[in-house]
């Protein structure tokens, strides 16, 4: 548990914290395939001082962890985010994370925080929805929609795919694409992207349902 407010923390905090950093460092840097070399190359450390940080053995400075971050395309914060494999591992329909109604989209998070191997999302279109006024890219990554319901037009590049119930197609995200519903009802789409490309203050954005809250 974290220290309350004005008391100072413990030994055990201070442990605890090393664990949540060595062990959340050790997994972005496996889920972005970088041997600890190249991490250390791209971070201007040493492969054994990584090592000793990923075992807990040593600490960092702040502009060291900002220099690993960034290298990650993510934030300080989220080498501290604690794996949720302790919680419910069922996350239940009315309590997705879900950022913001845009452009006749709802889109919500399923994957749990921290984003390591993969990330998944629900985008539920209302008739004439799009993913957004122009196509877009994000990273170098896989990803592959899936429709549960409805009718799309997926613009991928230079072409076009009308997609129905059941359709998937896969495309790299380095590639622009946009989704369109071009049925006369409510289309939902699923999204699946390896490895995850979104950022921190991305996904900080999808707000929790818990407690009624969204």
């Amino acid at each position: 548990m974290a220290p309350q407010p004005d008391q100072p923390m413990t030994r055990a905090d201070e442990a605890e914290t090393v664990r949540i950093m060595a062990e959340r460092l050790r997994q972005l840097r496996k889920a972005n395939g970088l041997s600890l070399r190249q991490l250390a190359d791209a971070t201007g450390t040493s492969a054994s001082f990584l090592s000793q940080l990923e075992r807990g053995l040593s600490g960092a400075s702040t502009s060291t962890l900002i220099r690993i971050a960034n290298s990650f395309g993510t934030s300080i914060s989220e080498l501290f985010a604690s794996a949720e494999g302790g919680k419910d591992p069922v996350l239940r329909r009315h309590l997705r994370p879900t950022l913001p109604v845009t452009n006749g989209q709802r889109k919500m998070l399923l994957s749990r925080r921290p984003l390591t191997h993969f990330e998944t999302y629900i985008a539920e279109f209302d008739a004439g929805g799009t993913s957004g006024d122009d196509p877009y890219t994000h990273g170098d990554s896989h990803e592959m929609i899936l429709v549960l319901r409805g009718q799309i037009r997926l613009e991928l590049g230079g072409d076009s795919h009308e997609l129905d119930e059941g359709d998937s197609v896969e495309y790299a995200t380095s590639v622009p694409h946009r989704v369109v519903n071009i049925g006369d009802g409510a289309a939902e789409v699923l999204f699946m992207i390896s490895p995850p490309t979104s950022t921190s203050k991305y996904v900080d954005g999808f707000r929790s349902k818990v407690g009624g809250a969204g």
